[in-house]
């Protein structure tokens, strides 16, 4: 038998990803609209906007990086705690395991041989998955998740970028909202596709929440009524 490809696998950088593109696509246009509607000129709108795609890509790479490093510390911290647990008090470890599978369901003289059978197997493992909930299936991958959200910051960035470029400028801060939204709809379809869920709710909770956010930043640009 082959092994399944189970969806949880691709939850990590799956969630970089969309987290990276939603973010470029929402900073660079808002940025793009909150300018635009303080302007009478197109360079400060482009000025602005590829300046918001570089350091959101840099930032959204490097505080992914750090962020998921932290995790991936925290759980190396755990499963050196319970490394040495194991070897000063197994049995109290043994005990706790069984607890844990009782707790599930299982008879308790069930459990106790499960747990022992698990401890004899790797017990490491067996409390690593049982107790701390921690697996190669959730493992942090620090690198993989920095390059996956600076990657898609920058494709999702671009497109509020070459709005900025090649729109009238009368037409700037409505074509940055149709254009952000039609983007922020298939990054929605796309993530759910990938993720193996319907289609509809993450397409309506990430254009929602990414017009509200859009619709304050040329609130702002609004409200300041500067002309650059």
């Amino acid at each position: 038998m082959t092994p399944e490809d189970h969806l949880i696998n691709r939850s990590n950088w799956l969630r970089a990803a969309v987290l990276g593109a939603n973010d470029g696509i929402l900073s660079v246009a808002s940025v793009a609209i909150g300018v635009a509607a303080a302007s009478v000129g197109r360079e400060p709108i482009v000025l602005a906007s590829v300046a918001a795609l570089v350091a959101g890509a840099l930032s959204m790479a490097a505080g992914e990086y750090v962020s998921v490093s932290s995790q991936s510390d925290l759980e190396k911290a755990d499963l050196e705690r319970e490394r040495k647990e194991l070897a000063d008090t197994p049995e109290e470890e043994l005990r706790e395991l069984a607890a844990i599978y009782e707790g599930r369901g299982l008879r308790p003289d069930t459990a106790l041989e499960v747990a022992r059978q698990m401890t004899e197997h790797d017990a490491l493992l067996a409390h690593a998955r049982d107790e701390l909930g921690i697996s190669d299936m959730t493992e942090a991958d620090p690198l993989q998740a920095a390059l996956a959200s600076g990657a898609a910051f920058t494709v999702g960035g671009a497109m509020p970028v070459l709005v900025s470029l090649f729109v009238p400028l009368s037409s700037m801060v409505p074509a940055q909202y149709v254009f952000g939204i039609l983007a922020l709809a298939l990054l929605g379809f796309l993530s759910a596709r990938t993720g193996g869920a319907s289609i509809w709710r993450p397409i309506l909770r990430i254009t929602f929440w990414g017009t509200a956010a859009m619709g304050l930043t040329a609130l702002v640009g609004y409200l300041f009524g500067v002309n650059i």
